[in-house]
């Protein structure tokens, strides 16, 4: 089943850049059906990218960068994905800072996400507790391509935009994510 606010189609697309008119215009509940539209999505990759804390501080820090610079935005890629792009960005400047702030270097992986919302009710817990532990067992990049594509379904051109690789490492990085979840699960 499509989720109607993902930005992967063509509709939605054109809904989000009429959003970005109005806003522009000074129609403030433009703003606010933006965030609507896309703040759930961004949670859950923060979410599925380890961030357990402030994950709505994040969200809304995403969203002010995003308005404050939306001039910048040029409508190569979709909102969301110009928005996940910016999500990560702040995520790669949190996590440096904090490395700068310890003495640890090390991202700790027990901090990833536990919260599955649909997928608790569908999977038996022990299915869960290995597929959760697969997933904390991939590469951050690897984390990122998995769960872009499958909790946010973009394509791979979407994700190559969104972390900053070409759109055959995000497929390649997708593949060896699948093949290492399927190994890990398999055991």
């Amino acid at each position: 089943m499509t989720d109607p606010a993902r930005g992967s189609g063509g509709s939605d697309d054109r809904q989000d850049l009429e959003l970005i008119a109005r806003w522009k215009a000074g129609d403030e509940r433009a703003a606010t059906e933006l965030v609507e539209r896309h703040a759930a999505a961004l949670a859950r990759f923060a979410v599925s990218s380890g961030e357990r804390n402030e994950v709505d501080e994040l969200v809304q820090d995403t969203f002010v960068r995003a308005f404050n610079s939306l001039d910048g935005f040029r409508g190569d890629s979709s909102f969301r994905t110009w928005l996940f792009t910016i999500e990560r960005r702040l995520l790669l400047d949190r996590r440096r800072s904090e490395k700068r702030r310890r003495d640890k270097t090390e991202i700790q992986e027990d901090d990833a996400a536990t919260e599955y919302d649909a997928l608790d009710s569908m999977v038996a817990d022990e299915t869960q507790r290995k597929l959760k532990h697969a997933v904390e067992r991939l590469s951050p990049t690897q984390r990122e391509v998995f769960s872009l594509r499958v909790a946010e379904g973009l394509s791979y051109k979407e994700i190559a935009e969104a972390v900053g690789t070409t759109e055959g490492a995000a497929r390649v990085h997708y593949h060896n994510a699948m093949r290492a979840v399927k190994e890990f699960l398999d055991e």
